[in-house]
């Protein structure tokens, strides 16, 4: 068994700025993730970072169009809290060495994004995320942070008292990936998870294969709720064979965005009249689905982004990497012809939820970057807003958990305060199958103290994974594709009553298909079978709770689109969604969004680009 003060599970951008904010504050610290940190998804992040950088721009500004992003769904206090310290964080960036792009004068270039007011978006080329993730790395071996890569968190270790307000998060049991054996990892001070998105529940996705939601499924399983899961954003230019990720930088920098016709759709069909290619992403992924709905679309499936006119030089310098993806998965020279794009997977604003410093309901289990839920993006994320996601909250997560003291957090968790319960019946079951299936709660044990509760849970996992590798039954990739279509085809960008209860029934028949699931390779040593069906496992979690808050949410609200409520309804909506597992049976409630911020009190008003 391992020990340290601070256990930190994924190496993302989130987990690594915790890990290294932690070690500031004296703690041992330990990284535990199933990539080596520079695999991590963080390296796939394209456009850049917002900061209110400039003098002529302010973190106010930043933080109106955050909420007025959001739909009015963000939570005030996380959300200044994000635009106030993103700028300190960005030149912290630049003092290790991050290499941003420059103006000719030598300042850090700041470019025009979606939904922004201000061109406040910090980058280094095309490839900000991973000129980040290195960055950041470096700070790691340079501070002498453990790293166990190649681990796979399986589960956490909590304690089962009934409120989960009053367990205690001790650790995590692993699957060391390259020996095919399972350990513990004690935390005396706090575990973060930093696991990022769960784009693996769709099929068409922005996100790699190792984004399964696996930090999002533990907590839930060990009681704490999954917030505003609904809220998925599509990513509107993705490239139509592999869902690979062309940056909003494209349009930033000024790419246009062509239907079948050669018309310029945003502004000619009136989507988006002010801001067309740069009205936000639930805006522009609707108009390119509306095309291709309505005929306009090319081969009945994507549309073209044009960036030729903006010149060889301009692209080489700004958006090289783009042309080599557009070549390398399209086969389209982007100087020469305009790239194909459709709507894809790409981000999860709900997620784990947390208040402003990280923590959960359950002492000692943090949360930050895309598996946590502050909320910071309620309805819909403003491109530019994730990377300082990670590095703001990250930051503060790791503070906290080592001891830092932060003052009370303005946002609760948990149900406390003015929460209510959802009066939504569904029509089919859900949750747990049988009394304690493969894919039901594990939700922790009792145990007379820490060391005990982790040899307990230790000797669990040891359990199930002999059961997986011994018994026979059905491939989990089976399971897992009849997920992800059902997903795509009722879960997607545009969202209708009876789709989301077919969804419903398809997962009901994928979770009852998983208690007969079973592992065909035997072998001990990166055993990929092993690890994806464990993976499978959290997908079913999570897409059941995204479809019944996505059925329950009665309104259309940013990437919340509903056919038969075509309108916000703040009267009623201006709320939370909360899922919580209680031993395998989920239970929806709410809890109201907070408005009140320091700089302002955010009244929502209509949201037009």
């Amino acid at each position: 068994m391992h020990e340290h003060d601070v256990v930190v599970v994924g190496a993302g951008g989130a987990g690594l700025r915790a890990a290294i904010a932690a070690q500031e504050e004296g703690a041992d610290v330990a990284i535990v993730s199933k990539l080596h940190p520079v695999r991590s998804h963080t390296g796939a992040a394209e456009g850049g970072i917002n900061a209110a950088l400039r003098d002529a721009d302010s973190w106010e500004d930043h933080a109106y169009d955050t909420m007025k992003g959001s739909d009015y769904l963000g939570d005030a206090p996380a959300v200044e809290a994000l635009c106030k310290e993103s700028p300190e964080e960005v030149i912290q960036l630049e003092h290790w060495g991050m290499p941003f792009s420059r103006e000719e004068d030598g300042r850090v270039s700041q470019r025009p994004f979606g939904g922004l007011s201000f061109p406040r978006t910090t980058y280094a080329g095309a490839e900000t995320g991973h000129q980040m993730l290195h960055t950041m790395y470096e700070q790691v071996v340079k501070r002498g942070i453990t790293v166990y890569d190649e681990w796979h968190v399986m589960d956490l270790v909590v304690t089962d008292e009934d409120d989960p307000a009053d367990r205690t998060c001790h650790g995590v049991v692993a699957y060391d990936i390259q020996r095919g054996e399972v350990d513990g990892f004690r935390a005396t001070g706090g575990v973060i998870l930093a696991t990022g998105g769960m784009g693996q529940v769709f099929d068409h996705t922005t996100n790699a294969v190792a984004n399964t939601g696996d930090g999002v499924a533990m907590a839930y399983r060990a009681g704490v709720p999954m917030e505003d899961m609904e809220f998925i954003q599509f990513h509107p230019t993705t490239l139509p064979s592999t869902g690979v990720l062309i940056s909003e930088g494209v349009r930033g920098e000024g790419g246009i965005l062509y239907n079948e016709k050669g018309e310029r759709f945003m502004f000619e069909h009136g989507y988006a009249n002010n801001d067309g290619e740069l009205a936000s992403r639930d805006v522009v992924s609707r108009a390119e689905l509306t095309e291709v709905n309505e005929g306009r679309g090319i081969e009945d499936e994507y549309v073209h982004l044009d960036m030729r006119h903006l010149g060889e030089e301009r692209i080489l310098d700004r958006l090289e990497n783009i042309l080599h993806l557009a070549e390398d998965f399209e086969g389209a020279d982007g100087l020469t012809e305009p790239m194909p794009v459709k709507p894809g997977q790409h981000y999860a604003m709900g997620g784990i939820e947390t208040n402003e410093h990280g923590e959960t309901v359950i002492e000692g289990l943090y949360a930050a970057g895309e598996c946590a839920c502050a909320s910071v993006h309620g309805a819909n994320r403003l491109g530019g807003n994730a990377l300082p996601e990670l590095i703001v909250f990250g930051k503060r997560a790791g503070h906290h958990a080592a001891g830092k003291e932060m003052g009370e957090a303005e946002i609760p968790t948990g149900r406390t305060g003015d929460w209510e319960p959802a009066e939504y019946e569904f029509e089919v079951d859900v949750g747990a199958v049988g009394d304690r299936g493969p894919a039901a709660a594990d939700g922790g044990a009792v145990a007379a103290d820490a060391e005990g509760l982790l040899e307990a849970e230790i000797e669990r996992a040891r359990e199930r994974v002999e059961d997986l590798l011994s018994r026979k039954g059905r491939n989990h990739a089976e399971i897992r594709s009849a997920v992800q279509e059902t997903m795509t085809a009722n879960v997607n960008v545009f969202r209708e009553e009876e789709g989301l209860k077919q969804s419903l029934e398809d997962l009901r028949e994928a979770r009852e298909a998983y208690t007969e699931v079973a592992v065909s390779d035997p072998s001990r040593t990166f055993n990929t079978d092993l690890i994806h069906t464990m993976e499978t496992r959290n997908i079913l979690d999570i897409a059941e709770a995204l479809a019944m808050g996505a059925l329950a949410r009665r309104e259309f609200r940013g990437a919340h689109w509903r056919k038969e409520r075509q309108e916000r309804d703040d009267e009623n909506w201006l709320k939370h969604t909360l899922v919580s597992w209680n031993d395998g049976e989920p239970e929806l409630w709410y809890k109201p969004a907070i408005l009140e911020g320091e700089a302002k009190t955010y009244e929502p008003k209509v949201r037009s680009y």
